[in-house]
Parts: C-alpha cells; structure tokens; sequence
C-alpha cells in the first residue's frame, strides 16, 4: 500500500507526511547500523565511516514542486517529490560504495526503485555519488504503508567536495562565476584520483597481511 495522505486535512496530513517519513528514516538507519556491525563481526571491518540523514523542510518541497511546475499539495509533496527523507552513507572507499548498495539491494523488505550512479557517470559539475530511491513498509496500528527514502552513498573525499559545491551553489544561487565552477570540476579531478590512490593503498596493506597470516 502506497502512503496517500489524508486530503481532507492538510495539517493533519502534513504531520502525518512527518510521522512516516520519519520512521522510514529510523528503519533505513537501523538496517545499516546492523549491516555494518555484522560485517565488522565477519570481516572485522566497517565500511561504513558515518550516516547522516534528514527531513526536507515543508518550505523547500514547496519550492521545488514550483520549479517542476506542480501545485503545493500535501499529494503532490507525496507523489513527485523523491528526497523528502534522505540518508547519506559515508564511507572509506570507492569499493564500500557498491559493497553497501548490494547490501541493501539484498534487503527483501526494501524495494529498489530508482539507481543513479554519479561515480560511473559524473555530472558535469564533477559530482559523485551513488543515489538509491528505495521503497520501505512502515507499519502504522492500522496498516502498512510504503514510503520512500532517498539513499546517498559516497566517500569521505566525495562528500566533503559536494559539501563544498553545495556552499558555492548556495553563495551564488546556482549562478557561480565560470572560474570557480572550473576550479570546482579541477577540485573533482584531484578527488577521484585521490580515491582511487587510497583503495588501491588500501588493497596492498590488505594482501601484505593475508600473506602474513598465510
């Protein structure tokens, strides 16, 4: 059962929107929260440095339903807006990123409904990530409803550029001069190098101690 809020009170539904969207957050966290330590207790390791997550606010949902041309309706926020929760996964590596996409694509009460991969296929901006909308049931007293949560996989040198690309967008209100959005796909560059330098660093250290253990 999809969520459809109640039209017939939009304050009553607006706090219904939060009250689901907000237990789907709780449940995705707490599925990688279990994830992450069973693979530490298999592996003894995490890939999983730290999750960050959050409630779109009601004044930029109504913003973005204006630049799609969609009228502010509770339904509307609903129906047409992906990212109202989301969740981001950092991680170490580049290898962790789809490490953990398996992991929840394998999760039989989650439903993949979209995939984006931004580190395959950069933006033009030099953007990387890798974006799951994902469907989960969240059960209420008197049903069950799916909800969707938008999922950010990325690794620490990923996010701390787009943190960096999102304060530049936000300064000059998507309109940055060409010199700094040049800097910024150069800054991009360096990133994904560094990324795979630290993976490939990482996969030495890793066969130095099997063959130690061997």
């Amino acid at each position: 059962m999809e969520f459809v809020p109640d039209k017939e009170n939009q304050v009553d539904s607006w706090q219904e929107v939060t009250l689901v969207y907000h237990a789907a957050l709780k449940q995705i966290h707490t599925k990688l929260d279990i994830l992450n330590d069973e693979f530490q207790h298999v592996h003894r390791y995490n890939p999983i440095e730290h999750i960050k997550y959050r409630m779109k606010t009601s004044e930029s949902i109504v913003k973005k339903l204006k630049r799609h041309g969609y009228e502010s309706t509770i339904e509307n926020m609903v129906k047409y807006v992906n990212d109202i929760a989301g969740i981001r996964v950092i991680c170490s590596f580049t290898s962790d990123i789809y490490r953990i996409a398996d992991m929840i694509r394998n999760q039989n009460d989650i439903r993949i409904i979209a995939i984006k991969d931004y580190i395959k296929h950069p933006k033009p901006s030099g953007y990387k990530s890798y974006h799951m909308l994902v469907s989960t049931p969240v059960f209420l007293s008197d049903r069950i409803v799916d909800v969707k949560v938008e999922i950010q996989i990325r690794t620490v040198a990923m996010d701390f550029w787009a943190s960096l690309e999102h304060k530049i967008n936000y300064k000059f209100e998507g309109k940055a001069p060409e010199y700094i959005r040049a800097e910024l796909v150069e800054c991009a560059r360096m990133v994904a190098e560094l990324d795979a330098r630290m993976l490939a660093l990482n996969e030495e250290i890793r066969d130095i101690n099997e063959a130690w253990d061997a």
